[in-house]
């Protein structure tokens, strides 16, 4: 159920929920000529929001503006500090990215810059917060490369304590899975490390390889934050399809990987006290019968852990499945996202509202969440964003 008015007043009057999105505020240079997503650079930087809890209405509250493209967004709720990774590379007299990290205002969710540190790499894509809160994990798409960043006693970054490059093979441009009369082609050129994330319990870091078709599996030394290759040290995906999300289910026991240019998704089960995954099922991501070329982005588990949803560009839509009890999933169908290339989305802190971000459309829509269903119903909502990458949301009620 929504929460009533009472309750919502109150929320309010404590403080109000934040959304913070993360755009391509720049064109991207240097870009590899294999590169299909090419974003003009129509926003202007973390775009900020205060969202009605009730309607899920964005009204706009700022911009902090950054002209390196912080297409990727991480919250620490201690603080609270709001960390992005600034897609570029153009820093030192290598080719690296920066990562910046942002105090947030208790009061009115406004950022104030604390730093910007190197992100040991090319165009960094992806960042989170470590379950210990005292790292920030970091992958470098262009360089093919993962970092840890130290975060300090102010929620500052220091400079990486290690970072690691990907090597190997790159698989073929054609996915083992792609749809009949598929040329979606996008990272099977050179190694692109597309997310980084630990597990529930923080001692193992998992990234995936998106050229290599490939995810690693780390040990991680919270003490020095070193990362240490786990037994085995990565599982291997049907070539060419480029794994490029993943999400744990709330069990922690199974792991959903859903790969770009397969189009599908991969259950794994996870053996949480050895840090290994072991592929049980593969699902397609669009209905069936599509024909066509389709790159997926983003995948989510409800918090209840009862459906699954996966995003798919080109096609323009969110897939729903279900979860069955031993973790299989079932095809619900799909949802139009009403806006052109969504390359993210999120659901705000209830779970009652799923937000796209649709890159190329340059707007955020908003749907209701039907969450006995899994369903999701477009609520009419459209907010305005340049070349929208990612959405965070940060209750100032019930910040640390």
């Amino acid at each position: 159920m929504l929460p009533s008015l009472v309750e919502v007043q109150s929320a309010e009057t404590k403080g109000p929920l934040m959304a913070y999105v993360g755009t391509f505020s720049s064109p991207l240079r240097d870009v590899l000529p294999t590169q299909v997503d090419l974003p003009p650079g129509n926003g202007r930087g973390i775009h900020l929001f205060q969202v009605n809890r009730i309607t899920g209405v964005m009204t706009p509250s700022g911009v902090h503006e950054l002209g390196t493209s912080p297409s990727c967004l991480a919250l620490n709720a201690a603080g609270p500090r709001l960390y992005s990774a600034n897609e570029t590379d153009h820093v030192g007299d290598g080719t690296e990215g920066t990562v910046s990290a942002f105090a947030i205002n208790r009061a009115d969710g406004q950022l104030k810059l604390l730093n910007a540190v190197r992100s040991g790499g090319a165009g960094p894509t992806y960042l989170s917060v470590h379950p210990s809160g005292r790292f920030l994990l970091v992958a470098n798409y262009f360089g093919g490369s993962v970092a840890v960043l130290p975060i300090l006693a102010d929620g500052a970054l220091g400079a990486a304590t290690d970072i690691r490059t990907d090597a190997g093979k790159p698989g073929p441009t054609k996915a083992t899975n792609a749809p009949p009369g598929s040329f979606a082609i996008s990272g099977h050129d050179r190694t692109h490390a597309h997310m980084i994330q630990a597990d529930p319990s923080g001692r193992f870091v998992l990234h995936v390889d998106l050229g290599l078709d490939q995810i690693f599996v780390w040990k991680f030394d919270e003490q020095t934050g070193l990362l240490s290759p786990n037994d085995p040290p990565a599982v291997s995906l049907p070539p060419g399809d480029g794994p490029r999300h993943f999400h744990f289910h709330p069990n922690g026991r199974w792991f959903y990987s859903i790969q770009e240019e397969g189009s599908n998704i991969v259950l794994f089960d996870y053996d949480a006290p050895k840090g290994r995954l072991t592929a049980r099922q593969t699902i397609s991501t669009l209905p069936h019968g599509f024909a066509g070329s389709n790159f997926c982005s983003e995948i989510l588990v409800s918090a209840d852990g009862r459906f699954v949803y996966a995003g798919n560009r080109l096609h323009d839509s969110i897939g729903i499945f279900s979860v069955g009890k031993n973790g299989g999933l079932t095809f619900m169908g799909e949802e139009w996202t009403r806006g052109n290339y969504p390359r993210s989305f999120n659901f705000d802190p209830t779970g009652e509202f799923l937000y796209s971000c649709n890159q190329r459309g340059d707007n955020i829509t908003v749907f209701r969440v039907d969450r006995k269903k899994g369903v999701l119903t477009f609520t009419g909502y459209y907010t305005p964003v340049g070349n929208p990458s990612i959405i965070v949301f940060l209750d100032l009620a019930k910040a640390g």
